[in-house]
């Protein structure tokens, strides 16, 4: 997907580590269930829920490939406590999906949908960081199956599980309701920032309304 860039010479500085991480040499692979199979004349990209239009918009492979493509230099803090720092991911911007296919006035967050039926709740804010990408490449080279080709979500500013593998679409929502992990312990915003790991830490308002 899309066409990788020269990465430039010198990088960026590297960040300094949040709370109760540590620097990670390479990548690890973290996952829950297996790895899917990527079929590319079965695989389709949605984004659905509360649109501005009220269609459902989708894109096959072929399509979302073509979509601009430009990259990000930025850190990946799992919430197993490592960091991994200064990496250049490659993609499609979150917000050339929200400006293609806009949400309706009254969106306030988003749930993102990967293979399995995988979910993460994210803020609209969050999700349209200039940052957050959906990834398609990380330091000039395609991603391989097990770190999420053909597509994960990268949200820098937040722990690594807002931003999941083998993702298939987005759903626009006036209210919010937790994602996979989210409902099994993790905590609703994950700033690691904030150290925001599990769901006993979240002060009011950082859930959903019961």
């Amino acid at each position: 997907m899309g066409q990788p860039v020269e990465r430039e010479s010198g990088g960026a500085a590297q960040s300094e580590l949040p709370p109760g991480q540590r620097l990670q040499r390479g990548w690890p692979v973290t996952h829950y269930g297996p790895v899917p199979k990527f079929r590319p004349e079965r695989w389709e990209f949605r984004v659905f829920g509360a649109t501005a239009d009220g269609e459902k918009h989708c894109w096959n492979h072929e399509e979302f490939s073509a979509l601009p493509y430009t990259t990000v230099m930025a850190d990946l803090h799992c919430v197993t406590k490592f960091s991994m720092l200064g990496a250049e991911w490659g993609g499609i911007p979150a917000r050339t999906l929200l400006e293609i296919a806009p949400p309706a006035a009254g969106v306030t967050h988003v749930m993102v949908w990967a293979e399995y039926g995988f979910s993460s709740n994210l803020r609209l804010t969050d999700f349209a960081s200039e940052r957050t990408i959906f990834a398609t490449h990380k330091d000039g080279e395609l991603l391989t199956a097990e770190h999420g080709f053909p597509l994960r979500l990268v949200v820098p500013h937040l722990y690594a599980w807002k931003g999941p593998k083998w993702v298939r679409g987005i759903e626009y929502m006036t209210a919010d309701r937790r994602g996979f992990w989210e409902e099994r312990g993790y905590h609703n915003i994950g700033d690691p920032w904030r150290e925001q790991r599990y769901s006993y830490q979240e002060e009011p308002g950082d859930g959903p309304e019961l």
